[in-house]
């Protein structure tokens, strides 16, 4: 390769910095691309998005094109650094120094672009990867909640239906104390009744007995009139004859 004289120096020092700036357009597109891709409000724009170059969609595929662009570059710009330095001509020379130190500038910022776009990725990344973590922790921390809630919810149950029960054998136990109450006092007031009757037979046979022996001394005292008036008629009769 000749690089004396300028001419044919600077015409493959061209060559190699239209190479470039070709890649540079093309690695542009591609960070744009992936910046659009990045906040896309679902991840299925980064399966329907074409890759710079005709690769496959995606956007990992597409940061990956344009590293490999980025790289590309920066080879060539190592290169031109070296050719523009072997260029005789002061003018020249200080011509594709610029040039080259702007083409490496803007490949360094898309550079540094596509490095924080991976680094924003790979946050997404661990932030996801937690996110699942946690979400799964949750759920299962979530089932042992609920399944103590529902052993909590069974027992309380339970215990409602066994003080239930036993507010209904109270309540039967005391309806059945009231009915043993109402049967005593019935029995209580059959049992006075029973003995007022008892009692007023009892009476009742006193009385009679009182008047059967007033009857049996009225009739020894008619007995007793009747003789002694026979008595009587018989000692008139004989002290009159």
């Amino acid at each position: 390769m000749e690089y004396s004289g300028g001419g044919g120096g600077g015409a493959t020092l061209s060559e190699m910095y239209q190479s470039a700036r070709r890649l540079l357009l093309s690695a542009r597109d591609g960070v744009a691309r992936v910046e659009r891709l990045a906040s896309a409000p679902t991840s299925s724009s980064y399966s329907s998005a074409p890759l710079v170059g005709g690769g496959a969609p995606g956007d990992p595929a597409v940061a990956e094109e344009v590293r490999r662009e980025v790289a590309q570059i920066q080879g060539l710009c190592a290169q031109m650094d070296r050719l523009w330095r072997s260029i005789p001509g002061k003018g020249q020379r200080d011509l594709w120094k610029r040039k080259v130190e702007q083409l490496s500038e803007e490949v360094d910022s898309l550079k540094e672009t596509i490095d924080r776009h991976t680094l924003r990725q790979q946050k997404r990344i661990l932030e996801a990867r937690e996110r699942a973590e946690l979400f799964e922790r949750a759920n299962g921390e979530s089932s042992h909640v609920l399944r103590i809630f529902d052993d909590e919810a069974q027992a309380m149950q339970s215990a409602r239906s066994s003080s239930r029960m036993l507010e209904e054998a109270y309540e039967t136990g005391v309806a059945i104390l009231h009915k043993y109450a109402d049967q005593r006092d019935r029995l209580k007031s059959a049992q006075r009744k029973a003995l007022d009757v008892l009692n007023t037979i009892g009476l009742s046979n006193s009385v009679l007995k009182l008047i059967e022996r007033r009857h049996r001394v009225d009739k020894w005292i008619a007995y007793a009139g009747m003789v002694i008036t026979i008595v009587v008629m018989i000692a008139f009769w004989r002290l009159t004859h």
